[in-house]
């Protein structure tokens, strides 16, 4: 995609979504990065109804260290990967106390510091809680973003990071991340995109290999009894 094509892209998607936000449901920073923490190969919707209990009863990062490590467990078990995920939590809960005073660092180099958060989590933690412009990159933003050809097929999550950064405008990183998201889950999904009549469909170039395949065709064999 050249410049003008993205720019396009961009607009029509702020057209599609123009409302789209972070979907985990969260009253401060430290209530985000348990929930994006819980959130990796796992729904939004299944954290929040997780977290809806969660978040009840767990409120400090002393409160998750004054229960057993099973216990913890226990609260998390419909989240997937829920024993990796706990042992996170507890240590990221210790860091925090030893070395931040209890609070979620701003950094974001202070950010991938903790357990269980990655690249991906510091970014959502940093732009969706202190207003820090970041793209990040999770399933649906890799996906949409290489359909429509701004990254490569073979780009990494890093790589599809940073051809998003350097073809949308820093003030539109956030906005766009949440859009992506919305276009992903929503209306270009890994399966059975919506791309007849889809408004990006003059621009994506996988939304045009997809309409030019003609579907199959199942065959049926009549048996005679």
């Amino acid at each position: 995609m050249n410049k003008a094509q993205v720019r396009e892209a961009l607009d029509i998607v702020a057209g599609m979504f123009p409302d789209a936000h972070c979907e985990l449901v969260h009253s401060n920073p430290f209530e985000l990065t348990i929930a994006v923490l819980l959130s990796a190969q796992c729904t939004d919707e299944t954290v929040n109804k997780v977290t809806a209990d969660l978040f009840r009863k767990y409120r400090t990062p002393e409160d998750y260290l004054a229960v057993s490590l099973e216990e913890l467990e226990n609260d998390i078990k419909r989240i997937g990967l829920y024993r990796n995920k706990a042992k996170h939590i507890r240590s990221l809960c210790r860091l925090l106390l030893d070395e931040y005073g209890g609070d979620i660092p701003e950094a974001h180099e202070e950010l991938v510091k903790l357990p269980g958060v990655g690249r991906k989590t510091a970014n959502v933690v940093v732009s969706t809680a202190f207003g820090v412009p970041a793209i990040a990159v999770d399933t649906h933003v890799e996906r949409v973003s290489k359909r429509l050809g701004i990254a490569g097929w073979d780009d990494s999550v890093l790589e599809v990071e940073k051809k998003l950064m350097s073809k949308v405008p820093k003030d539109e990183w956030t906005a766009t991340h949440h859009r992506l998201i919305f276009l992903g889950r929503y209306h270009c999904k890994a399966q059975q995109p919506k791309c007849e009549g889809c408004p990006l469909l003059s621009l994506c170039r996988e939304g045009k290999k997809r309409m030019k395949t003609p579907k199959t065709r199942k065959t049926v064999k009549h048996i005679e009894a």
